[in-house]
């Protein structure tokens, strides 16, 4: 569900309480679905803070919705539903996203004024016709998959200075490991958490324990506390211990990519849990972790050399699970594509952004880098830079996923105009004279 959306119905819940109601109107009627001037009005509201309005954003906005109005008329033609699973699933994934921008559920219930069951019931009618507009719309444009010899005619129609200049990309690849831990550390770290459990078990303040012994810097400094914890929000090993517990329980000793722990259930407060945990990592030895330096630094050599190409040395070497089958390079998730732009890289690793850029050619392999992986555990690593474009005009041979992206919106805009045009048609449509001045881009028919 696209995020702006998102935005705009909770924009409407705090209009409606934290300010003074404005007139409202109707400003258009598409079939039997009625625009209102709030819609619009709310719409442009999170639009502000980006940009100095004008009317054409103005008008732009009207045209969307009544777009999505159009699309909703269909929908109920053609008898599309949406099931009460679907609508309640959404609202927990919108609010969620909300608490966890406020800190807590009563954070988010002080902010609206309201119960988040009562915020629920009051967005229930909209999330489902935004469902509903998807799903109409999704049956508007198909499944769009273009072919090559599609994105070329696309890419031969584009006059010269319409072509996007593509910033310089690169392509990076690293070699990671990380020191193996020893049984004896494992074995370690849960005897003296187990200790701390039973403590906590025989009456013990868990938060004071907590204080004093957790190694998780998020929730130590207090009482290793988390509040309104929903799922998705931690790793799924947490999550299940945390829904298992009933309130005032202390789990069993678990695993996580981050250690080991042991967990206290403090309150369910619907679909969120507030949880007290300890967490204790294995120790790698100083002698292991010099190790692992060593034998990466042998690893570099033979690259280095010639005796090993870097995509073989990857797959034979590296731990890091996500990237040695793909010869260790790294995939930007932003672009679905193995190509990084430097400030995108920066967001990772600043200093690594400073080498890429000064210190190193096409072919080269790094230093060896000490590296903070995702889960927090210290590794070394070395990187591979594969390639560096230059800033350029978009061609098919450097920017074939770009242009793919650009001719599949061409296309569903196409399908999309098309489709407006021909449902315009049959469709009972009334624009209040407010709007009559607005320059629409697609071809309405109007109602007399």
């Amino acid at each position: 569900m696209n995020l702006k959306l998102v935005i705009a119905f909770i924009l409407l819940a705090t209009l409606s309480n934290a300010q003074p109601q404005i007139l409202d109107k109707v400003v258009a009627i598409v079939g039997k679905n009625p625009l209102l001037l709030s819609e619009v009005e709310t719409n442009l509201l999170q639009q502000k803070e980006k940009k100095d309005l004008t009317d054409a954003d103005r008008c732009k906005v009207f045209e969307d919705l009544l777009f999505q109005k159009l699309l909703l008329a269909q929908a109920d033609r053609d008898s599309i539903v949406v099931a009460d699973a679907e609508v309640d699933n959404e609202l927990t994934r919108r609010i969620q996203y909300y608490v966890g921008m406020l800190g807590s559920e009563e954070k988010f219930e002080e902010f609206y004024g309201k119960r988040i069951s009562v915020f629920k019931d009051e967005l229930r009618d909209d999330v489902k016709d935004q469902l509903l507009a998807q799903k109409m719309q999704q049956k508007v444009t198909g499944e769009t998959k273009l072919t090559p010899s599609e994105v070329r005619a696309f890419y031969n129609t584009l006059p010269l200075d319409s072509l996007p200049l593509v910033n310089s990309e690169l392509e990076i690849g690293h070699i990671v490991r990380r020191p193996p831990i020893s049984d004896e550390a494992k074995k370690a770290v849960r005897d003296q958490l187990e200790v701390y459990r039973q403590r906590v078990v025989n009456g013990e303040s868990m938060s004071v324990i907590a204080a004093l012994y957790s190694e998780d810097p998020g929730s130590a400094k207090n009482g290793g506390r988390y509040e309104s914890v929903m799922r998705g929000q931690m790793v799924p090993e947490f999550e299940a211990v945390a829904f298992r517990l009933k309130q005032g329980e202390v789990s069993e000793i678990f695993e996580t990519s981050y250690g080991y722990h042991f967990m206290q259930l403090v309150a369910r407060k619907g679909e969120s849990v507030d949880v007290r945990h300890i967490l204790m990592a294995p120790k790698i030895s100083q002698i292991e972790f010099l190790r692992a330096k060593e034998e990466l630094d042998s690893i570099r050599q033979l690259i280095v050399s010639g005796q090993i190409k870097f995509a073989d040395a990857a797959l034979k070497f590296s731990t890091d699970k996500d990237t040695k089958q793909n010869g260790g390079i790294l995939i930007n998730p932003a672009a679905n594509s193995s190509k990084w732009e430097l400030d995108e890289i920066g967001q990772m690793d600043q200093n690594l952004v400073f080498m890429l850029e000064n210190q190193m050619k096409v072919g080269d392999v790094s230093p060896i880098i000490q590296y903070v992986g995702t889960d927090a555990k210290q590794a070394w690593r070395i990187v591979y830079l594969k390639s560096r474009t230059e800033p350029h005009k978009a061609n098919m041979q450097d920017d074939y996923i770009k242009l793919l992206n650009m001719a599949t919106f061409e296309r569903q805009k196409k399908s999309i105009k098309d489709w407006i045009t021909k449902k315009s048609k049959t469709t009972y449509i009334k624009i209040d004279s407010e709007f009559n001045s607005c320059k629409l881009e697609y071809n309405w028919t109007i109602t007399p």
